[in-house]
């Protein structure tokens, strides 16, 4: 699915798009995920949102403000109001934030341990979230920054 996606968002994109990665938990082979595809989209500027949002809307991805990130750039497809398919994380190219994502998914993807201990958070997060995705992905974030 990834691979599919990604050259439809090559094609859109163009030249916008520096780097088109599969991360989150679906990009880790044997790790539990839930059946949304994340994708991390590095772009030159990520301030410059008339070179990206545009042409995502004209292929369906709507942005999905996040209260707690502002200024982070966050898609789904097909909508944010219908189950998404796709969850698409826009980033500057070079920053902090590139690099943590996808250092987090090479340990996951190396790391049989630190596999099993993920897998194992996100079950007790579950459980103690329920529904509240925000509480959830705050409780994640302590052991994604010890670990990328």
């Amino acid at each position: 699915m990834f691979e599919a996606e990604a050259a439809r968002l090559r094609e859109a994109l163009g030249d916008v798009a520096v780097r088109i990665e599969h991360v989150g938990s679906t990009s880790v082979p044997g790790l539990a995920a839930k059946p949304n595809v994340d994708i991390q989209v590095s772009v030159p500027d990520v301030h410059d949102r008339d070179a990206y949002a545009g042409p995502l809307a004209a292929i369906g991805y709507e942005h999905v403000p996040d209260p707690q990130f502002p200024d982070y750039p966050f898609f789904g497809w097909p909508s944010a109001r219908a189950p998404r398919t796709f969850n698409l994380h826009v980033c500057q190219s070079g920053t902090e934030m590139e690099r943590r994502h996808l250092a987090f998914r090479d340990r996951l993807r190396s790391d049989p341990a630190a596999r099993v201990e993920y897998a194992a958070l996100k079950r007790e997060l579950a459980l103690k979230h329920g529904n509240d995705i925000e509480g959830y992905n705050a409780d994640k974030d302590a052991f994604i920054k010890a670990r990328s």
